[in-house]
């Protein structure tokens, strides 16, 4: 016959629900189930925080509303974080974030669409000719990577 356990939390402790709990002691987390400690991150690890913290309300010990209250935290954050781990798991946490491809416009690039704009072509000549899309040049003269050649004035 199972036996029922009291909520007793060791001292310090701020309740989530009346099961679950934490102390915050010399730069740790610690979470509690009664007087049993369940999981210890940093204090600084917002990463782990967030995949304990999806973890507890997708298994059921506590709701999105429990944690918003006890930490303070938005409740938009804490449904998109119980959406990741729902989606993609604990590792859905520790992803290193997708970073942008190759830079385009590389020096060898820079070169030699400024021969281009130097003979006098066009962007949209330059594009059709390198494949670097038009927008692309235009930010890099606007930015000054690139210049266009001035274009003398036929007086009357």
């Amino acid at each position: 016959m199972p036996q029922i356990q009291l909520p007793i939390f060791p001292e310090g402790t701020t309740e989530i629900t009346n099961e679950i709990g934490f102390v915050k002691k010399e730069g740790q987390i610690t979470y509690f189930n009664g007087h049993l400690p369940v999981f210890v991150h940093d204090e600084k690890d917002v990463q782990t925080f967030r995949m304990i913290t999806s973890q507890f309300i997708v298994t059921g010990l506590v709701k999105q509303a429990d944690i918003v209250k006890a930490f303070g935290v938005p409740s938009t954050t804490v449904k998109r974080y119980v959406k990741l781990y729902k989606e993609k798991g604990v590792k859905g946490f520790y992803k290193t974030p997708a970073r942008r491809g190759a830079v385009i416009l590389t020096p060898e690039v820079l070169e030699r669409v400024q021969i281009l704009l130097d003979e006098g072509k066009e962007l949209g000549e330059i594009n059709k000719i390198t494949g670097v899309k038009t927008n692309t040049l235009n930010k890099a003269v606007h930015a000054g990577k690139l210049h266009r050649i001035k274009k003398k004035q036929i007086l009357n």
